[in-house]
């Protein structure tokens, strides 16, 4: 059998290769990102997210970390921190699942068929309950507002050490002397 290692470089390449756009966040293989887009026929339609996968030590014997990065009103996705209530990949994950199955399968599942009784966000799961059409009308507000491509593919609030010492925040001119020079 395979080792976790390769199983984790295998079923990246498998996810790459099935035309998912994937952001590494570091040098390891076990953070990354990957651009989902909203199902056909669903309320998401049109809506695109990032999605940050985290793959822990024993990945695939232990489920891969999800959570939205930009925000999705949700009955099953917290608001808040993104975090996803799904039983398959929360408590019957198995190792015949891969991550292709994560973005093509999984995750669309739960955007065409939540489940406002096991919610992470009580709101969303109330409405749905109480109004499905204030609920439907508040997932495509959140989609136009949150889940436009560009809000996928902007990184999380990160400034590179360049950024944030420009030239035109700090005045300086190379005429300007640092001391008195010695006689």
């Amino acid at each position: 059998m395979s080792s976790p290692s390769k199983r984790r470089e295998m079923d990246l390449m498998k996810l790459m290769m099935s035309d998912y756009k994937v952001e590494m966040i570091n040098d390891g293989m076990q953070e990354f990102y990957v651009e989902f887009h909203g199902p056909k026929d669903s309320t998401y339609h049109g809506g695109v997210w990032r999605i940050r996968v985290e793959l822990p030590d024993a990945y695939p014997y232990k489920s891969p970390s999800i959570g939205f990065v930009n925000k999705i009103y949700h009955p099953n996705v917290d608001e808040m921190s993104g975090s996803v209530c799904l039983d398959v990949i929360n408590q019957t994950w198995s190792p015949m699942f891969d991550l292709v199955n994560v973005f093509e399968v999984f995750l669309p599942q739960l955007l065409l068929y939540p489940n406002p009784s096991d919610p992470l966000n009580g709101e969303a799961a109330a409405l749905m309950m109480r109004d499905r059409n204030s609920y439907e009308q508040r997932v495509k507000e959140y989609c136009e507002k949150y889940a436009k491509p560009e809000d996928a593919g902007a990184k999380p609030e990160e400034k590179s050490s360049d950024e944030e010492l420009s030239e035109d925040e700090y005045p300086s001119s190379d005429d300007e002397v640092a001391g008195k020079a010695d006689p």
